[in-house]
């Protein structure tokens, strides 16, 4: 993904190096931990609200960016039923509106 998009990360964590899974508390315990970061000091971004619910009882911040093409052109991302996009602490349409509202949110 980074790749093709032209994505300059300083670094991907990846739960495999945690050796759990998502939701699993090791995988956004582990990466403040290796980052040497509190969890309050960290925001997890994602697609899928389970992801990010799981982070915010682990402490994180979260911000909910939509992947509208995830499932191809033909597909629209379907919200599973009784999922709800609030209660997050960013909601952006995608990664450069994120930038902005982190931004502003850092003045």
């Amino acid at each position: 993904m980074a790749k093709s998009a032209g994505l300059p990360w300083d670094v991907v964590l990846s739960a495999e190096l945690f050796r759990h899974y998502k939701p699993d508390r090791e995988v956004y315990l582990g990466a403040a931990d290796l980052l040497g970061c509190k969890p309050a000091e960290l925001i997890m971004v994602a697609a899928h609200p389970g992801d990010l619910q799981a982070a915010q009882a682990c402490g994180l911040h979260t911000a909910f960016v939509p992947r509208p093409l995830e499932y191809g052109p033909a597909r629209k991302a379907d919200a599973p039923a009784g999922q709800t996009f609030d209660g997050f602490d960013i909601l952006a349409q995608d990664l450069l509106e994120l930038a902005a509202k982190m931004a502003s949110c850092a003045r």
